[in-house]
């Protein structure tokens, strides 16, 4: 079973998580505070956990594509951000990791080629 938060703090509960099937994924995406957080959801047998902090594995956040993605239709000299340049700069974060494991399965927004990788994306599509 999946847990996809975009809500609000501690909602998510080791009861919950325990109905779910055996290595549970959750991506806690509430901000500053999850809908459970990185080591209570460790304690509860989670496989994959993702949230929205740069201090825990997994930061799934918005900065990942600053400023790449407007470096990107920038020089493909184009004046909006489409749905198609979105979804490729989301392949192209997922192509950087190339073996991922439960504590990596997106590139750290301080992974050296974040930025390059998203406009080059968005260029290629644009």
């Amino acid at each position: 079973d999946v847990f996809v938060g975009v809500s609000k703090a501690n909602i998510l509960t080791p009861e919950m998580i325990a109905s779910m099937k055996t290595d549970p994924v959750i991506f806690a995406m509430a901000n500053p505070d999850p809908e459970i957080s990185f080591d209570l959801a460790a304690k509860c047998g989670v496989k994959i956990m993702a949230t929205g902090r740069s201090d825990y594995p997994n930061q799934i956040n918005n900065v990942l594509v600053f400023p790449g993605i407007f470096r990107g239709a920038f020089d493909a000299g184009v004046n909006s951000i489409t749905e198609k340049m979105k979804l490729a700069a989301a392949h192209g974060l997922a192509d950087m990791v190339k073996d991922p494991t439960p504590e990596k399965i997106i590139p750290s927004p301080f992974d050296e080629g974040v930025a390059e990788c998203v406009a080059e994306a968005v260029r290629s599509c644009a």
